[in-house]
């Protein structure tokens, strides 16, 4: 596999590098004539197919003099942008011109040349189909050739500002993920410090174990899959910080998750949202689960919270947009996301095709430092 990649980047340089440029002409020119005498035989015109070589390869100057000027100017001055009339107009006149263009090459360069060479027949003057023909031929091919490299170079072009802009759009959803989780994680630290809690530190600490992660791990396009459940689970431990006794959590997770990556923060915006649109608008005991699965390739997750029945549950909420869009940028047509109000509950459902590790994906740098936080057992199940 990596030895056809070379060989394809090594066929996208010759054909678009101009340091290739005089070879690309010396090859096509080479067979054009080869072609071309090759042709004159097939129809049985009685001359040898190596002199019929070098009678061909003295039209190169007149071919080339006829079919440039329509292949570097028509086309990328007029057909690309947009004046198709004043191309077929240049088409029209550049096409009687190459009448003229023929005869007189004949006349003064390829007769001459038979003539003194002393081989028979010699080509006659005055217009003759068969060579303009090959005249309007050679302009066709270098057309035909020149087009489609413009259009392909534009279309390269055209994809890479796309794949910019994707990767500009992901970044910006990233960018306002971050300061949406911290606004919401600093609030209740701030609770705790009001009331002069001891159990602030520690808060602080596991804060600052999540954003050495977010800023040292998260920059990059996937990150191990075992480390962002670690960051939930973390997350999931400031929070039971802050009601305390008064929820229920539980936390379940099945199969191997070394060596697995996904995109950074997709999961932990459902649980904000369980726990600030859910549990906290919530009259009696509120409760929720976390149910993570992997098998393969393929990775399940369910966020369920309890909730007011009466309350409508925010579907929309920023970090919930943010992930539906980072979605469909990174995992497109593989990965199913569902979200159902059941009244008394809210459910989240969201399957996942990994994508297969590979040593040509750049992965984070981990961040090791003296304020990392160790991985945290799972909460405990508590029956509902």
């Amino acid at each position: 596999m990596q030895l056809l990649w070379m060989q394809q980047l090594k066929a996208n340089e010759f054909i678009f590098s101009s340091r290739y440029r005089l070879w690309r002409h010396i090859l096509y020119w080479s067979f054009h004539i080869s072609i071309w005498a090759g042709f004159w035989v097939i129809m049985e015109i009685p001359i040898p197919y190596e002199r019929q070589l070098v009678y061909m390869a003295l039209w190169i100057p007149a071919f080339i003099l006829f079919g440039y000027p329509l292949a570097y100017v028509a086309i990328p001055y007029l057909l690309l942008k947009g004046k198709v009339l004043l191309f077929f107009l240049a088409i029209l006149a550049w096409g009687v011109a190459g009448l003229y263009i023929d005869e007189a090459y004949r006349s003064y360069i390829i007769i001459p040349f038979q003539e003194a060479w002393g081989k028979d027949p010699v080509i006659p003057s005055g217009p003759l189909a068969s060579c303009y023909l090959c005249m309007t031929t050679s302009a066709a091919s270098p057309m035909l050739i020149r087009f489609f490299k413009l259009w392909s170079m534009k279309q390269q072009a055209w994809m890479q500002a796309q794949q910019e802009k994707v990767i500009a759009q992901l970044q910006l959803l990233r960018a306002q993920l971050h300061p949406h989780f911290l606004f919401n994680t600093l609030n209740n630290i701030y609770a705790f410090a009001l009331k002069n809690s001891p159990k602030t530190p520690e808060m602080i600490l596991r804060l600052s174990s999540l954003l050495s992660y977010m800023l040292y791990e998260c920059r990059g396009e996937e990150v191990l899959l075992e480390k962002e459940v670690e960051v939930m689970k973390n997350y999931i431990e400031l929070e039971k910080e802050r009601y305390g006794d008064k929820i229920d959590v539980s936390v379940n997770i099945v199969g191997d998750l070394c060596d697995k990556y996904i995109s950074p923060l997709l999961i932990l915006p459902f649980l904000e949202n369980a726990f600030k649109h859910g549990t906290s608008e919530q009259l009696g005991r509120p409760w929720m689960s976390l149910d993570i699965s992997l098998k393969d390739h393929l990775l399940k997750c369910k966020v369920v919270n309890s909730k007011n029945e009466f309350v409508p549950h925010h579907q929309n909420g920023v970090g919930i947009d943010n992930v539906r869009k980072r979605l469909e940028f990174v995992y497109h047509k593989k990965y199913e996301l569902k979200l159902a109000d059941e009244g008394d509950f809210f459910v989240v459902s969201l399957t996942l095709e990994l994508h297969p590790t590979s040593p040509g994906v750049i992965r984070p740098v981990s961040f090791t430092g003296q304020n990392k936080m160790p991985a945290y057992e799972d909460a405990l199940s508590v029956n509902r």
